[in-house]
């Protein structure tokens, strides 16, 4: 890969040739650092292993940890879970897009890298615009994981990201300071009733009124 592209966009309105230059770098198996709602995440081309990897290995991440996917929208979901029970279209018509990632039994094809080796793989929609512009043009899945290194807190504004992570990356996409806090509430749909993983920025009382 080139040198490290820098591009810096409106949070509200993103350019769409810059979203295509950024879609560009993952395409040829790069990795960016982007906004998501609450903070700034390693965007990798799910499909690409070789990209997955160096997601791993920028993170310091051991290999039992999954990797979360974001995708433009539920139409997506067939071609990396292999069920979506009743239970998870409730919550998918009630917080997605947004801060809600949803845990599926992951399909054959989907890399052991992606699931930690547990079979499951989460998956979310983005509200961002940035990030749901970046989905849309990829067409496909990309990683969504925190810009950072494992075990140490989130990045919210670029100028927090650190060079042990920023040094390896072939893209920084800026969209200002985020709103920083909790990261996504996570959902485990594969059991009945759902579990909750993680208590993000939708509550448990949210999850259980919608339920």
């Amino acid at each position: 890969m080139p040198k490290m592209v820098r591009w810096k966009l409106s949070a509200t309105a993103p350019d769409p040739n810059t979203i295509n230059d950024m879609a560009q770098v993952i395409r040829k198996g790069g990795v960016i650092a982007f906004p998501t709602s609450t903070l700034y995440g390693l965007g990798a081309d799910a499909t690409n292993t070789r990209a997955v990897e160096r997601i791993f290995d920028i993170k310091g991440r051991q290999a039992h940890q999954p990797l979360l996917l974001l995708i433009r929208d539920r139409s997506c979901l067939p071609e990396i879970v292999r069920e979506i029970p009743p239970r998870a279209v409730r919550l998918m018509e009630a917080f997605w897009p947004g801060g809600m990632t949803l845990v599926f039994h992951a399909r054959d094809r989907v890399s052991d890298r992606l699931t930690g080796g547990t079979g499951k793989i989460g998956v979310r929609v983005p509200k961002h615009p940035v990030a749901a512009a970046l989905v849309s043009e990829l067409a496909g899945p990309l990683t969504g994981t925190s810009a950072n290194l494992s075990g140490k807190g989130g990045c919210w504004d670029i100028s927090c990201l650190e060079d042990a992570v920023s040094d390896q990356l072939d893209g920084v996409a800026d969209a200002g300071t985020l709103q920083g806090g909790r990261g996504s509430t996570v959902v485990d749909v594969t059991v009945d009733p759902p579990r909750i993983l993680r208590e993000g920025t939708i509550s448990e009382k949210e999850i259980r009124s919608v339920l």
